[in-house]
C-alpha cells in the first residue's frame, strides 16, 4: 500500500531535505511524486540541464527507504521558454492569449512546446530510467485542468489535420456535419477553424469533433512522453493523474494507454453529501481499468485554498475518505502535498506536514493513517464484485452539452444523481461504456444516452436478451455519432426492445429566475414539474407504489408491447404512460419517460433491483454509512457525526476488521 504525496524540494533549502526524509519515515511514507513543477530548476536555459540537486534528493529518498514517482515536469513551461517561443502560448475562443505567470501556459498542439518537452523528458529518462529509487513515472500533470480547450492557430492547424485524417475528403465532412444548414459548406479543410467566438450557435457536429480532437491531442502528448521514457529503457509503470469525471478528456480511451490509473479527488467538507461524489469518482477510477489497482494520487489532508470557502476536514474525515478509496480498489493513498508551501498561489492549501508542524491534529492523523495503512491485510486485486453497472459515456456527455436542445441537461449531475440513489442503497456499482462487456452484471442502468452508437445500442439490447435487466431513461437514443437524427425519429434503435415509441419531448417549467439544470421545486417545496409526477401504478402488486416527482422532461411515449408500470398524473400528459417494462428474450427492458428527482431515482432503482434480486453489500445501514466490497473484504465507513452500531454477524462468511485509535478487534 503506497503512502505519501507530491514532494517539491525545489521550494526549500537543502538542509530541509534531510528533515523531510526523517519526518517522512516517522509518518510511514513509502513513495513521493517528485519534480512535477520543477522544469525551471531542472532546465534553467535551453540546452542547459542541472541535475545535481535532483540527484541529491533522489539519493536521499532512496537511502531513507522512500520510493520515487518521478515526474517529467512538463506541466508548466519556464519563463525562458515562453519568452523565446511566444507562439507556444494558448488562446481562448475570443483570441485572447493565456500568458505566463501561472501554469499550463502551453498550446497542446504547439510544435515548439512539443520539441522542448521532448528534450526535457529525454534528458530525464536517460538519466533516471535505471535508478533503483524510481518505481513509477508521472507524465505531465492533470492534462487540460486549467486550460480545457485551446483555440490558437496551433490548434487550427492540428484540428484540420485531425479532421482530414478522420474524414479523408471534405465532402465526407460536409455530410457528417450537415453543413448545408446555414451555408456552412466547406470546399477545403483549410477553411475550418476551431469553434471560436461566433454570432450565434455553432455547428454541433463541429463542436463534438473539436472535443474529440482535444482529448486525442492531449493523449498524444502523454503518449509522446511515454514513448520517450520507454525508449530510454525504463520498465517502471507510466501514468498521469486523472481528475475524476473530467469533461475534456475521454478517460475510457486514455485508460487503455495507462499502466496504472491515478486520480486526484477533493470533496468539499462543507457538503455533507460530498462523500457520495467522492465514491462516484473512486468507482469510476476502478472501472476504467478493473483488473489493475489504482492510486489516489492527490487529496487534501485538511482545508483547500481554491474554493470560495475552504472548510477543514473534521477529525477522522481524512482517514474515512482514504479508506473509501481503498475499499473501492486503490492500492495507494497520496496527497498534495508533503510540506505546505511557504509562498505561491497554494500556500494556504493543507499538506501532510503543515506550517504549524508536528503539534497539529493534521500531523497526528497523517502519522496514524500511515500506521493503519501499513497494518492492512493483503487485499484483492482486480476483483469484480458489482452486479450493477451504470453507463457513463464521454462522447454522449460532449454531445448532450451542446446547446439548442429541448431542455438544458447537466449530464454529469444527472448521472451522479442516479449513482447516489444506488449508493444510498449500499449496492456496489461499476461504470461501463455502452459497448462494454456486460455479461457479468444483473442490472444495467443507462441514463440519458442522447448519443448512442449502433454498436452501443446492439450491446445493450443483447444484454437484456441474455437475461439482464436494462433501465433506460429519458432523452436516450436520440442522435447518432455525428449528433444527427436517424431516419424514423427517436428511440429508433432501442424502441422495439423497449416496447414503446417516442412521439416527442416536452420540457417542464423551471422556477422563475432559474435555469432548467437543477431542482424543479418551486415555492414552499411544491413541485413545479407536477405534470411529470407518476401516480399509483395500475398493477400495484407488480410495480412500484407511490409517486415519483419528475423534472426537466416529460416525454410523450406510446405502448407497443410494453407493460405499463406508472402513468403521468396531472398536466398535459395526464394518465399517459411514463414508466414501462418489456420482455426482451430472457430479460427485461425498462423505460422511464422523465428525469426524476433524487428520491424518485431511488424509488425506480430500488424497484428494478428488487425484481432482479440484487442485494446490498450490507443491509440495514443508515444513509451516513457506506458499504463496499473488495474481494472477500467488506468495508464499512461512517461519514456521519455520531457513532453507529451494527451487527457484525451479518458479515459472515467475510473477514472483517475494525481499526480505531490503534485498538484492533
Amino acid at each position: 500500500m503506497h503512502y505519501g504525496g507530491d514532494y517539491n524540494p525545489e521550494q526549500w533549502p537543502e538542509e530541509t531535505w534531510h528533515e523531510d526524509v526523517r519526518l517522512m519515515q516517522q509518518a510511514g511514507v513509502t513513495m513521493v511524486s517528485l519534480g512535477i513543477f520543477a522544469w525551471s530548476r531542472i532546465q534553467p536555459a535551453e540546452g542547459v540541464f542541472d541535475f545535481a540537486w535532483l540527484d541529491t534528493v533522489i539519493d536521499l529518498l532512496h537511502e531513507g527507504g522512500i520510493a520515487v514517482d518521478l515526474a517529467t515536469a512538463t506541466a508548466s513551461p519556464p519563463p525562458w521558454a515562453t519568452t523565446a517561443y511566444p507562439q507556444m502560448l494558448p488562446q481562448d475562443e475570443n483570441g485572447a492569449t493565456y500568458w505566463p505567470g501561472s501554469r499550463q501556459q502551453f498550446a497542446p498542439a504547439s510544435p515548439e512546446y512539443r520539441r522542448l518537452a521532448a528534450e526535457l523528458v529525454t534528458a530525464l529518462a536517460n538519466r533516471y530510467a535505471k535508478h533503483p529509487a524510481v518505481v513509477m513515472w508521472h507524465v505531465n500533470n492533470e492534462y487540460g485542468c486549467h486550460l480545457n480547450y485551446d483555440y490558437s492557430d496551433n490548434a487550427a492547424v492540428a484540428f484540420r489535420a485531425w479532421l482530414a485524417g478522420k474524414y479523408t475528403t471534405i465532402d465526407a465532412l460536409n455530410s457528417a456535419w450537415g453543413t448545408d444548414f446555414w451555408s456552412q459548406r466547406y470546399t477545403d479543410f483549410g477553411q475550418i477553424v476551431p469553434p471560436r467566438k461566433a454570432p450565434y450557435s455553432r455547428n454541433p457536429a463541429g463542436e463534438l469533433d473539436f472535443k474529440r480532437y482535444t482529448s486525442d491531442t492531449l493523449l498524444s502528448l502523454y503518449l509522446m512522453e511515454k514513448n520517450i521514457i520507454r525508449g530510454a529503457g525504463a520498465t517502471q509503470p507510466v501514468t498521469t493523474n486523472f481528475m475524476g469525471a473530467f469533461p475534456p478528456a475521454d478517460y475510457w480511451r486514455w485508460a487503455q494507454e495507462m499502466d496504472v490509473i491515478t486520480d486526484d479527488c477533493y470533496p468539499d467538507p462543507n457538503d455533507p453529501e460530498s462523500f457520495r461524489i467522492a465514491a462516484f469518482a473512486r468507482d469510476l477510477m476502478r472501472s476504467l481499468k478493473p483488473d489493475t489497482p489504482w492510486l489516489l494520487m492527490e487529496q487534501a489532508t485538511n482545508a483547500l485554498n481554491w474554493r470560495p470557502t475552504n472548510a477543514p476536514k473534521s477529525p477522522g474525515q481524512m482517514a474515512a475518505l482514504s479508506m473509501q478509496s481503498i475499499a473501492r480498489g486503490a492500492d495507494g493513498i497520496l496527497f498534495f502535498q508533503w510540506r505546505q508551501s511557504r509562498a505561491g498561489s497554494e500556500k494556504f492549501h493543507s499538506a501532510m506536514y503543515p506550517h504549524a508542524g508536528t503539534r497539529t491534529r493534521t500531523w497526528r492523523e497523517v502519522v496514524q493513517l500511515g500506521a493503519e495503512l501499513a497494518a492492512l491485510p493483503q487485499l484483492a486485486v482486480g476483483s469484480r464484485d458489482a452486479r450493477v453497472a451504470l453507463v457513463f459515456d464521454w462522447e454522449n456527455w460532449w454531445a448532450i452539452s451542446n446547446p439548442d436542445h429541448p431542455v438544458v441537461l447537466d449530464y454529469l449531475e444527472l448521472v451522479q444523481r442516479w449513482y447516489a440513489s444506488i449508493h444510498r442503497q449500499h449496492i456496489q456499482v461499476d461504470f461501463v461504456m455502452p459497448e462494454s462487456d456486460l455479461s457479468g452484471y444483473t442490472v444495467v442502468v443507462a441514463p440519458h444516452l442522447y448519443l448512442l452508437t449502433e454498436a452501443g445500442a446492439a450491446n445493450l439490447i443483447a444484454f437484456a436478451a441474455a437475461g439482464g435487466d436494462l433501465l433506460v431513461t429519458a432523452f436516450s437514443d436520440v442522435v447518432d455519432e455525428n449528433d444527427a437524427f436517424r431516419p424514423g425519429g427517436y428511440l429508433t434503435q432501442l424502441g422495439p426492445s423497449l416496447g414503446i415509441w417516442l412521439e416527442d419531448f416536452g420540457a417542464l417549467v423551471a422556477p422563475a429566475g432559474t435555469s432548467n439544470t437543477g431542482s424543479s421545486a418551486g415555492e414552499n417545496g411544491v413541485p413545479v414539474a407536477i405534470a411529470a409526477t407518476l401516480g399509483q401504478v395500475y398493477a400495484p402488486l407488480d410495480g412500484p407504489t407511490g409517486t415519483i416527482t419528475g423534472t426537466l422532461l416529460a416525454e410523450e411515449i406510446h405502448l407497443e408491447g410494453a407493460e405499463l408500470l406508472g402513468s403521468f398524473s396531472g398536466g398535459r400528459l395526464d394518465e399517459q404512460p411514463a414508466f414501462t417494462v418489456n420482455a426482451v428474450g430472457a430479460g427485461r427492458a425498462y423505460y422511464l419517460a422523465t428525469i426524476p428527482d433524487a428520491a424518485g431515482c431511488e424509488t425506480v432503482t430500488s424497484y428494478v433491483f428488487e425484481v432482479a434480486g440484487v442485494e446490498p453489500v450490507y443491509a440495514g445501514l443508515p444513509a451516513t454509512v457506506e458499504a463496499a466490497r473488495r474481494g472477500d473484504t467488506v468495508v464499512l465507513i461512517n461519514h456521519g457525526g455520531s457513532a453507529v452500531e451494527i451487527d457484525a454477524i451479518d458479515l459472515d462468511p467475510f473477514a472483517y476488521r475494525f481499526i480505531t485509535d490503534d485498538v484492533e478487534a
